[in-house]
């Protein structure tokens, strides 16, 4: 079974165009990826995390 691709901070902002204090003022708010620490102390966000994220922020456009 292959481990799920971690992705850093940085690759994370990136991709959702987000600054990092953004970043943090949603996470704040509960509505931002989750964030895994890992044992050395860095953060990751999981793959399938992201994309989910990515899904529940879809509005349908009409």
């Amino acid at each position: 079974m292959a481990r799920p691709q971690m992705l850093k901070l940085p690759e994370v902002l990136s991709e959702i165009r987000m600054s990092r204090a953004a970043f943090y003022r949603m996470r704040a708010r509960g509505q931002a990826p989750r964030l895994v620490k890992l044992p050395n102390g860095h953060l990751r966000v999981r793959r399938s995390d992201l994309d989910d994220w990515w899904e529940r922020r879809e509005t349908p456009a009409y």
